[in-house]
């Protein structure tokens, strides 16, 4: 079976989106990147690589997005702690997307909803979605 391994997220600040993750996630940097169609970083967590890209041209980015377009929809994390992740998120200035959470009837101090429990605002428009549960199909936080 498929195992989801890789993430690339598009943005137009590679060090900036870099540091969000490395810093309120504890991503580790495996390498920085420089080539001819995107610079950037590559992260990971020991289970999924996440590549940051800036890229060069319009062609290697893909005609219908093109090098300016940033994003992704959202990347789920599973922590330990809901209360220590929201106070790192807020020391990132991502705040907690109220709209998406109240229309979900999820967030802090409300029962979780299958696979959400609480969504913050990430770099570049992503969403970043949080839980301490984890998701369907996944392996446990810990064994």
């Amino acid at each position: 079976m498929a195992k989801i391994k890789h993430i690339a997220l598009s943005t137009q600040n590679p060090d900036e989106t870099a540091k969000f993750y490395t810093e309120v996630f504890g991503l580790e940097e495996i390498a920085k990147l420089d080539g001819p169609g995107a610079s950037g970083y590559y992260l990971s967590d020991g289970d999924i690589n996440i590549a940051i890209l800036k890229f060069k041209n319009d062609a290697v980015a893909g005609t219908e997005r093109g090098k300016e377009w940033s994003g992704l929809h959202h990347i789920g994390f599973q922590v330990e702690s809901l209360d220590d992740i929201a106070a790192k998120l807020t020391a990132a200035d991502a705040a907690p997307r109220a709209d998406i959470n109240q229309a979900l009837g999820v967030g802090m101090g409300r029962p979780h909803h299958a696979n959400v429990e609480v969504k913050y605002s990430g770099p570049d428009g992503v969403i970043v979605d949080v839980s301490e549960t984890g998701w369907v199909g996944t392996s446990p936080l810990k064994d």
